[in-house]
């Protein structure tokens, strides 16, 4: 007890004392004890293992994290950029977050589709809440996620449709033509790898003419060869195939224009300007790589004929269908084609080619002529003398009596060559026919010797005639003799000019007319559109009319070009450069 206060001092109570010196001797021993230094260096080391752990945990579920949500990403640009899908691509990368339960998460999505191509890129981002790392003042982590992905088509199929017509002669335009068409073969060909790009060029006017390597691959009408084109049916507009094992009708070598004959002339001529071409520059270049031969071909256009713009597109169209790989793959057999192209024409979702039409026209769509089907086979009442070089026509039995033979159940014939005897029961060739020949002889004399009365002698006379007559089948005769010299020289002289007409010229030759041929133009480029095939058309000073189907043909308005001139080059450059995307990968 303190002194003079009544109070305890409970420290100098011998308990306190004891517990108090005991204590301070720990603390000399401890100082003193050098197991105490590594138990302090052992509690820092528990605590920074202690923290690394925690640091461990909060990284690894912020990689787990972060990998769910790039995970998600990838799948979802993978997707998007997959060009055989048709949904919005940015729909589809957020479609993908929302099932994953990480739409908060996506931040952006860049679209880059063009032609032949496309390119997605997302970002996104999550926020990781740590536990540990909080302790040294970091309480949130964030989880980035980024992805690109990209498809493009690595091979072209185009079919060059090019208008020569005879309006392309005009105002230097097949000239212009030539030049921009071969500026585009080097565009497509500078920027491709070899083998990936293959042109077809279909020069095109009244018809459209195949080489014979192709046409005999196909199932046509064998009623001459003279030429090789196709009288499409109305039908065959609806789709881009042909079926090489379907027979189609071949148009028959004629010229529904010209007033020329061409068969005795030395050597014979086929007519002058017919509906379906014998020129091999007019014919088709099938699925070509090599750029020295596609321009020489486009260097050797001519411009002749009519337009037949739907015609043009069938073919073209044709070229890029699968339906033809067999033919290609036999044509490539017989080194025609290369055989880079020998999965070509590859089908129209197979991601593996784009399949291109450039139709280019300066006109409208005008007459296509044909031959009417019962002159298209069997014989003609046509007889030729190819000795004597002389026709005869055969108009049936001599019912008139036009010999004056007084027998009418005889066949008759008329021979065009001959002004005196015109109708004879035979062709002229092989026969005898009577001929009169008539004199001036003196009937009386005067006595001074000199004729007073004079008269007029005939002498009927048995000719032999020279050479044979053969009758010429409607092919023949149409392939050398124009249908008008015909009419004029065979049908004239003898008939009513309209009676002559209506059966010999009209009644042989018919036509599709501009009408018609707009409707199957549209429908054979709508059949294209549903197929994928991208169309560029160029209205080459083309009338309103023209410009109207080709707008309408187009893939889309800013596929069709209208241009004149030397502008017809920066339609074809335009067209190239959008191409010529399909090479930035390699």
């Amino acid at each position: 007890m303190y002194p003079n206060t009544g109070k305890f001092d409970f420290a100098d109570q011998p308990a306190a004392r004891v517990r108090r010196r005991r204590f301070a001797g720990f603390l000399k021993g401890f100082a003193k004890d050098e197991d105490g230094v590594m138990l302090v260096f052992g509690v820092y080391v528990f605590l920074m293992i202690l923290m690394l752990g925690g640091i461990g945990i909060d990284l690894m579920r912020f990689e787990r994290d972060r990998t769910n949500l790039q995970s998600t990403l990838d799948r979802a640009v993978l997707a998007a950029a997959d060009l055989d899908q048709t949904l919005d691509p940015e729909a589809v990368v957020t479609d993908y977050f929302d099932k994953a339960g990480l739409s908060e998460f996506l931040i952006s999505v860049t679209v880059d589709d063009g032609l032949g191509y496309r390119v997605v890129s997302a970002l996104a981002s999550t926020r990781v809440e740590t536990q540990f790392m909080r302790m040294m003042g970091v309480e949130t982590l964030d989880a980035p996620a980024t992805g690109t992905a990209e498809e493009r088509i690595d091979g072209v199929e185009i079919s060059l449709i090019l208008d020569v017509s005879g309006s392309m002669r005009s105002n230097s335009r097949l000239t212009n033509l030539k030049v921009a068409a071969r500026d585009f073969i080097d565009t497509m060909f500078d920027n491709s790898v070899e083998g990936k790009v293959s042109i077809s060029i279909v020069p095109y006017a009244t018809q459209v003419s195949a080489p014979s390597y192709l046409f005999d691959e196909l199932t046509v009408s064998q009623e001459h060869d003279y030429s090789r084109c196709i009288n499409f049916t109305a039908n065959d507009f609806n789709t881009t195939e042909i079926n090489p094992l379907v027979e189609m009708q071949r148009t028959m070598h004629f010229d529904p224009w010209d007033n020329r004959d061409g068969r005795d002339n030395d050597p014979k001529e086929l007519v002058h300007s017919p509906v379906c071409e014998s020129n091999p520059g007019r014919e088709m270049m099938v699925l070509q790589k090599d750029r020295i031969a596609l321009k020489s071909f486009i260097s050797g256009f001519e411009a002749d004929g009519n337009t037949s713009i739907d015609v043009g597109m069938k073919w073209g169209t044709a070229l890029l269908d699968p339906s033809l790989k067999p033919v290609i793959t036999n044509l490539i057999t017989d080194n025609h084609i290369s055989a880079d192209f020998s999965q070509r024409p590859h089908t129209y979702n197979d991601g593996e080619t784009i399949k291109v039409i450039v139709l280019m026209t300066d006109g409208q769509n005008t007459s296509q002529y044909y031959i009417e089907d019962e002159f298209r086979t069997g014989e003609s009442n046509i007889w030729w003398n190819d000795e004597q070089e002389v026709y005869s026509v055969y108009i049936g039995l001599d019912t008139n009596d036009k010999d004056n033979d007084g027998i009418t159940n005889e066949p008759m014939f008329y021979w065009p060559h001959d002004s005196q005897n015109r109708w004879n029961d035979h062709a002229y060739g092989g026969g005898t026919y009577q001929e009169t020949n008539y004199t001036r002889a003196c009937k009386s004399y005067y006595q001074s010797g000199s004729c007073s009365v004079y008269q007029t002698v005939a002498t009927t006379v048995n000719v032999n005639e020279p050479g044979s007559a053969e009758v010429l089948s409607y092919a023949d005769l149409w392939a050398y003799t124009a249908i008008k010299w015909n009419l004029y020289n065979h049908y004239y002289p003898w008939m009513y000019d309209s009676y002559a007409r209506n059966a010999w010229y009209y009644g042989v030759r018919s036509y599709f007319g501009t009408s018609t041929k707009n409707t199957r133009t549209h429908a054979i480029c709508e059949a294209a559109k549903d197929n994928s095939i991208l169309i560029y058309t160029i209205a080459f000073e083309a009338p309103s009319s023209g410009q109207a189907v080709l707008k309408d043909c187009a893939s889309s308005a800013s596929h069709f070009f209208s241009v004149s001139g030397v502008d017809i080059v920066h339609a074809f450059d335009a067209i190239a450069s959008s191409i010529r995307q399909l090479r930035l990968t390699q």
